[in-house]
């Protein structure tokens, strides 16, 4: 029994920490990526469509600019809300979510809605009547800009299928190409 303290070790190791554990950092990379990029486009452009709606007066025959704010406003907070995860590097810590599949789809659907936004946006705006008016210069300019944030979700969409296809690689690809990631 007097040899027993020897036989055990009791130095800890600092680099066995878990990534769910791992602080909290911003991600200057994600911010100089393309997908970075276009999340900041549609944020900002995206806030402007909303308040340019917002900021016009509506009468009781404008009913279809309830939808387009209400597609603005809701992916507008949905956009900042992945942007923080991705920009924190908290998509790590939460493995079970399918975070390729969830950003195209994401945005995939607001890709369509913001297309059915921009439709709804560009029709109501009426040229004969409100034409030169403050009205119709926030309308006119919340329909381009609307246009501007449909594409872009547009381009994300398309960025999100090609990296979450070449995540999605199987074994007799990699084999045949050399590369082992295990």
């Amino acid at each position: 029994m007097a040899d027993f303290p020897d036989k055990i070790n009791t130095q800890t190791s600092s680099s066995g920490v878990s990534s769910r554990f791992a602080p909290v950092t911003v991600d200057i990379h994600f911010l100089k990526s393309s997908i970075g990029i276009l999340m900041l486009v549609e944020l900002a452009f995206g806030l402007l469509v909303w308040a340019l709606i917002a900021g016009s007066r509506i009468s009781r025959g404008d009913s279809a600019f309830g939808w387009v704010i209400f597609v603005a406003v809701t992916l507008w907070i949905l956009t900042i809300v992945i942007f923080v995860f991705y920009v924190l590097r908290l998509t790590p810590k939460l493995p079970m979510v399918p975070w390729a599949h969830l950003c195209l789809y994401f945005n995939l659907g607001a890709t369509v809605l913001y297309l059915t936004a921009f439709i709804t946006n560009a029709s109501s705006v009426d040229p004969t009547s409100l034409k030169g008016t403050y009205r119709y210069n926030n309308r006119a300019a919340a329909a381009f800009f609307a246009g501007v944030v449909m594409i872009s979700y547009g381009i994300s969409t398309f960025l999100c299928f090609l990296s979450m296809r070449g995540q999605g690689s199987n074994a007799a690809t990699s084999q045949a190409t050399g590369s082992n990631s295990a």
